[in-house]
């Protein structure tokens, strides 16, 4: 695989196209166009027109008028975006989302899935720490209301308590597994229909190891809450 995928860099910075490409070695388009983004593949401009024989000589035919009061220059009047890739939306986007547009624009719809993925696994990790409990005695006390008045003002007070700060987490953590594992199934969907490379297909298993692992943790027992009666018969 590793073979085939430097000559296929070979006939990308040559000029070849994704299509011809993927029939020459037998892939998905998408598996070269994650190739070309995963491996950094680049090529000069202009090489994909090398075979093309250039015969214009510039200009327009007689008597066209097309270009009527267009000022020229290079890349045409200011502010035109018509050369520009998504320049549509550039009307439309802040210079920031068109400038992400652009990035993406070689991003196949499995790599996108592995990013969607790789961001929620994230935030899932980064929860474990922000909505920990201790144990039972981990109580929150959160200020929520304070005036000042001629009596001397007032203060309310909310606390947290253990339980119910473990319930909101593991309802919060619920939720967020349950995402996670819907995009998990369509990446290996995708992966069966031969949409993945061999590296992509076991970076996914990797993954589900991983989170079998966290799902695994959910299923111990809950914490107890030990009631103490005193000396009721």
């Amino acid at each position: 695989m590793a073979e085939q995928r430097l000559l296929a860099k070979a006939d990308y910075q040559s000029g070849m196209k994704y299509k011809e490409i993927a029939e020459k070695y037998n892939v998905s388009l998408n598996t070269v166009k994650s190739w070309k983004q995963r491996y950094g593949w680049d090529r000069k401009k202009g090489a994909h027109n090398q075979k093309r024989a250039h015969t214009n000589k510039g200009g327009a035919p007689p008597g066209n008028q097309n270009a009527k009061g267009n000022r020229g220059g290079p890349g045409g009047p200011h502010g035109n975006d018509k050369a520009v890739t998504h320049g549509f939306f550039r009307k439309f986007l802040p210079d920031d989302t068109a400038a992400i547009l652009d990035a993406i624009e070689d991003r196949s719809p499995l790599d996108m899935i592995w990013d969607q993925i790789t961001i929620q696994y994230a935030a899932i990790l980064r929860a474990q720490q922000i909505m920990f409990v201790k144990d039972r005695e981990d109580v929150t006390k959160v200020l929520t209301e304070s005036t000042d008045n001629a009596f001397g003002g007032s203060e309310k007070w909310e606390y947290q308590h253990a339980w119910d700060k473990h319930a909101a987490f593991m309802n919060a953590q619920s939720r967020a597994m349950t995402t996670l594992q819907g995009l998990i199934k369509r990446y290996e969907e995708m992966c069966r229909l031969g949409y993945a490379d061999e590296e992509q297909q076991l970076r996914i298993k990797k993954l589900k190891g991983e989170v079998e692992k966290i799902s695994g943790e959910e299923k111990k027992q809950p914490m107890h809450i030990t009631v103490d009666y005193g000396d009721a018969p």
